[in-house]
Formats: C-alpha cells, structure tokens, sequence
C-alpha cells in the first residue's frame, strides 16, 4: 500500500511511513493511492460474517498487504473487543452505538487499531516514539486508554482548558504511566494547530521520534470504516433509501464513511451533522470553505473551526464542490435545538441521545422533511454519561452512570498547564523527550 498527500499526488510513502509521520512535511494529509472495490459477493456475506471478520476483510483489502495477514489478525483480534449495536427508535430511525468500548467513545475502534498497529510497526525499533495529539474531548481519552502501558510509546495529550466535561478531562488526567495531559489555554483548534506545528519543525523532528493519533493520522481513518458495514449488516431489508448521520467535528468519520462507499458500501447520502460550528454545512450550501476560530457549545467534541479532514473529503471527489455535496448534505443547530432534541427523544421513544448524537437526530429529521422515504443510521459516538451534569439538567431527572467513568470522579488530575504558544511547547517537548 501507498499512500500520497492531499497537498503532493505525486509523493508516494509506505503504510508504515504514514503511520509513523502522521502528516506529510508539505502539511497535506495522507490518502491511499488506491481505494480498492471490496470482493464480488461481500455485502451479500455480510450477514454471516462477525464484526472481528468484517475488520479483517476491509483492511486487508485495503492495506495490500502493508501488514502481514498474521499480524493484521492479531492487530483486528486485539482492538475490535467490543461490540457496535444497531437500536431502533422506529421503523426509518436506527442508532448506531459506538460508546461500548473503554472510554465510551467511538474513537476506540480508531485508537485501539492505531495501538496496536504502531505497536506491531514499533517492534525492532530502539528510539522511544512520542504520540502528539489534540483532543476536544473525545478523542484524548480513547487514545490514553488505546495507548497506556504500550511499551516504547509515550503519549502527549494537548486539551483547551475549561472546554472539555468534567468526565472527559478526567479520562485524560488520570491515568498517569505513559500518558501526559497538556492543558492548553485556548481552543482545541490551537491545540491541533500546535500539534500540526510541531510535525512540521525539522528541529523536532530530528531531535524527537513523533507521531500523531488525530485522525489526520490515517490509521485512524481505517478502522473507522469498520463499523459501518457492521451497523449496515444489522439494518432490516426495506426499500427504504439507507443515509448515514454523522455527528462532526474534524470530519475524520465522515470521510471514513466515505472511503467505506468508495470501496463498495450501497450508501444513498451521508449527512454531516454539525453545531454552531458550521463551516463544512455552509461550504456545502455555497461553496465557500472559510473557516474560523471554533466556538464553544454543549456538543463540544464538534467544536472545531478549521476541520482537518475537509481536505481529504475534497481529495476523494477531486476538489470539486457539486460532486461531493451530491452525497454528503449538511445541517447545523443551535444548542437549544440540541436540548430540545434530546427531551423529544427521551419523552418518545424513552432513549437517552448524549448532546452529539441529538445534533445527528436533528439532521435526520431536517433531511427526512426533503425525503420522506429515507431511513437513516445516526451515529451516538458517546455515551450521555460523559456529559452527565448537562445531560440531566436537560432532561430533569438521573442517567445511569457505567462503572468505569464513577471510578474516575474520586480519581485526581493531573496536568501540565500550557499556553497555546508554541515556543513554550517546542521547549517542553525538547526538555521532556
């Protein structure tokens, strides 16, 4: 497998190469030379297949043997441990929970995959490797619980200060070991852009052996793709067109949905889902991509202002505006609409929907108003519990809080504080590592 940069097609780099750069140095993203059709008579085994054979089958035909089948067995029978469940609100409404791994979120399939791929990659290497990563809430704690302990990887998570619940910032701080929390005075935009900065420096580079978890690194994008065959393997056959809501913020499951489209998934649409944060919706409805600063919100996982992976949703449809908005449409909301969204869904069919999941009903729901005959996937990409002092007071009464998020609250944090400068955060790392 070869891959190229979004901002370079005529760069070519190894799967492993990839993987341990994270992003190219001309600060494109890597994308795959080839996006290969899965084989003749996949989508009719699907049923018959478990989750742990339909991973195998997707990366294997997509990494063209950049990892040996063994290893790729191992990597698939040591990351996709939990399941992807499909639940029914009605007949034209599923939710795909992706919260059933350990930290709640869906970027364990992402960071678990990743783990466990570096690790393999990591085996005869001497030089320690240190995993950079900006996080809005989600993201930080899934890759800390991917990575912990992973022998020769330390971990160094960049979090926006006062941005993050209070369950989320404690999933990042707690853990200690190989796992180091910055806390940035600033957006989480300033923590990726300090992250992207920091690939970019040819003194860090040289003096440290670094690479990222965000999902602009593309081992985050595969497993990714996963779950979407699994959560279409469980739909009832209907006539109904199938469309894919998908909560946003870096745009990384997206444009793994995407890629799983490329590669054979019969998708009608997909549909972006975003909050105040809307540049991707707006681009869509106009054509112009001007991003901005992030703003803060109730679904602050989607706070993102300048999305990373908008560039390679362009890549796949040759930068042309028309083609890519004829799959994906997009929609944004209001907290408010998210609150009442959230209370709708509780009063009527008695499911609770974290403050992300709701913004994807509301999109559902907007796009059934243009067509009524689709049914749709909507993805809940964390449990409401991480979100619990919000989730409660919206929906006026107690949510069921798992084992494993009450353990943390008598847990205490700790973190370095960091202004979101990146000379203060060069010297750190150089002095660290």
């Amino acid at each position: 497998m070869f891959l190229y940069s979004t901002n370079n097609p005529a760069l070519r780099v190894t799967f492993k190469d990839a993987v341990f750069q994270g992003l190219p140095p001309d600060n494109g993203l890597f994308m795959p030379l080839e996006i290969p059709q899965l084989p003749a008579g996949f989508m009719e085994a699907l049923p018959g297949l478990s989750f742990q054979e339909i991973a195998f089958v997707v990366s294997q035909k997509l990494l063209h043997a950049a990892i040996p089948d063994a290893d790729l067995q191992t990597i698939i029978e040591n990351s996709v441990t939990f399941p992807a469940p499909v639940v029914s609100l009605d007949e034209q409404t599923f939710i795909l929970e992706l919260f059933h791994g350990p930290s709640l979120a869906f970027k364990d399939f992402g960071a678990r995959f990743m783990a466990q791929t570096m690790s393999c990659f990591n085996r005869d290497e001497s030089r320690e490797l240190v995993i950079l990563v900006a996080t809005s809430g989600d993201t930080g704690g899934a890759v800390a619980a991917g990575f912990l302990h992973t022998p020769g990887i330390k971990v160094v998570i960049l979090y926006p200060s006062g941005k993050v619940s209070p369950l989320q910032e404690k999933q990042l701080t707690t853990l200690g070991a190989n796992i180091t929390a910055l806390e940035v005075a600033g957006t989480f935009d300033d923590c990726q852009a300090l992250v992207k900065r920091a690939f970019l420096d040819s003194d860090l580079r040289q003096a440290i052996r670094m690479s990222s978890a965000n999902s602009i690194n593309i081992a985050r994008l595969i497993p990714q793709m996963f779950y979407y065959f699994e959560s279409w393997k469980q739909l009832p056959k209907a006539d109904y067109p199938t469309v894919f809501t998908v909560p946003s913020g870096n745009f990384g499951n997206l444009t793994a949905g995407l890629m799983a489209m490329q590669m054979g998934l019969p998708v009608h649409r997909f549909i972006a889902a975003t909050n105040a944060n809307d540049v991707v919706p707006k681009y869509l409805e106009s054509g112009e991509y001007t991003p901005r600063s992030s703003v803060p919100t109730l679904s602050n996982a989607m706070d993102v202002g300048a999305p990373s992976n908008f560039a390679r949703m362009l890549d796949l449809y040759g930068s042309t505006w028309n083609t890519l908005r004829s799959c994906v449409s997009g929609y944004a909301f209001s907290d408010e609409q998210t609150r009442e969204a959230m209370r709708e869904v509780d009063t009527n069919y008695g499911y609770i929907m974290d403050p992300h999941g709701a913004v994807g009903y509301l999109a559902f729901r907007k796009f059934q108003s243009e067509e009524p005959d689709a049914r749709s996937v909507i993805f809940e990409t964390a449990h409401p519990a991480k979100f619990l002092e919000e989730v409660e007071a919206i929906l006026g009464h107690t949510i069921e809080v798992p084992e494993r998020l009450a353990v943390l609250r008598k847990k205490e944090k700790q973190s370095v504080s960091m202004p979101a400068d990146f000379r203060v955060f060069k010297e750190w790392l150089v002095a660290h590592y």
